[in-house]
């Protein structure tokens, strides 16, 4: 058996080496590094891929983050309506620019904003709603954007998890995550389903204002060169990066069908046992499966863990201390917010390894040990 890992980037790369090998030479032949002809066309790609009508790439999903933020004209003190049970990224660029995060609670079912107290912690200084599509799964979007219509507020999403999804609307309509807010941003980070071969991310948006600001955000706030109209950072992704990125696009939907396909074989394993809560996906949306998160009952999850490490198992928590009790947001004093759902998944949840390369082998061996140990 392969050793199993809980991304497996070096055998998905093997499968395309020719078409990514090629792409990069021609980015070394051509010297054009920074913002070349691969920037642009992967840029052009992702739009037509996501429908959305600007992409503007960048360093990483983080910097993305920042930029959306930094476009809205906030002022300090504004609040932000994160959810606490995510990366820490989500809300790291909220306190960074001055801004005060306000933690909201998730679905037990589905790890994503929780719409009732969403709109519950809005008051006259919030100014941003940032739901983030937790796993590869959709937060609420069409609830969401209904809330932010009525408040008059902005809605940035975190795209990070869950490229590729799809929302579906109860007029039919269908939208890529990502495309539904003012503005979305992903990452590139190797891991996630769509990855680069280093650091990287991208900002969407159909608002032609918007995009034309936080195109010169990411540039140094200039509108052309030396001509600096706005405060603003550099962040570019580079243009070897966006040649990988152009070729792996291409085959996104079946890595996330790959994914789609492990879980399913997961899903089957654990049907049925009462210590194992799977994946629930919601009706209005899809799952492509950024990670895979079980939800564990009367179970040592760090036995487990380790256990499972013992047979060479790779097992992750995401994410063992939710953001309202880290402590870079003490002033704040967000731990003393009531968060019960947020607390009882973080001392319940742990992710099995979910790529495009795993075999049945793989499978069979994973989920005879995780029931092995649970049922002991």
């Amino acid at each position: 058996m392969r050793p199993i890992q809980m991304v497996d980037t070096r055998n998905q790369y093997l499968k395309i080496k020719n078409e990514v090998d090629k792409a990069v030479l021609e980015v070394m032949d051509s010297a054009a590094y920074i913002n070349g002809p691969a920037v642009k066309e992967f840029a052009s790609n992702l739009a037509a891929y996501l429908q959305v009508k600007h992409v503007i790439p960048c360093a990483n999903g983080t910097d993305a983050l920042q930029i959306a933020l930094m476009a809205l004209d906030l002022k300090p003190g504004d609040e932000v309506i994160t959810p606490s049970f995510t990366y820490i990224a989500t809300t790291e660029v909220v306190a960074l620019l001055g801004l005060k995060p306000v933690f909201v609670e998730v679905d037990k079912d589905t790890f994503c904003m929780d719409i009732a107290d969403l709109e519950k912690k809005i008051t006259p200084n919030t100014k941003v709603i940032v739901p983030v599509h937790l796993y590869g799964q959709a937060a609420n979007m069409e609830a969401i954007m209904q809330i932010a219509e009525k408040y008059q507020l902005y809605v940035v999403e975190d795209n990070a998890q869950a490229i590729g999804c799809t929302v579906t609307f109860t007029n039919g309509e269908k939208k890529k995550t990502g495309t539904i807010g003012h503005i979305g941003c992903t990452s590139f980070y190797p891991s996630k389903n769509l990855g680069a071969f280093g650091d990287g991310g991208a900002i969407c948006t159909n608002d032609d204002d918007l995009a034309e600001k936080m195109q010169m955000i990411a540039n140094h706030g200039q509108s052309r060169r030396y001509y600096h109209d706005v405060v603003g950072c550099n962040s570019r992704l580079d243009s070897i990066q966006a040649a990988i990125l152009n070729v792996k696009l291409k085959h996104l939907d079946v890595y996330n069908a790959a994914r789609q396909k492990v879980a399913a074989y997961y899903d089957q394993a654990f049907s049925g046992n009462k210590k194992i809560i799977t994946p629930i996906t919601a009706a209005f949306t899809n799952h492509v499966y950024h990670q895979y998160t079980l939800k564990l009952n009367n179970v040592d999850r760090d036995g487990l863990v380790a256990f499972l490490a013992d047979k060479k198992i790779p097992a992750m928590i995401y994410y063992p201390v939710p953001g309202h009790r880290q402590k870079m947001f003490a002033h704040f004093k967000t731990e003393q917010q009531d968060m019960p759902v947020t607390d009882w998944l973080t001392e319940r949840v742990i992710s099995l390894p979910i790529h495009t390369e795993m075999d049945e082998e793989q499978l069979q061996y994973i989920t005879h040990s995780v029931l092995e140990f649970v049922n002991q």
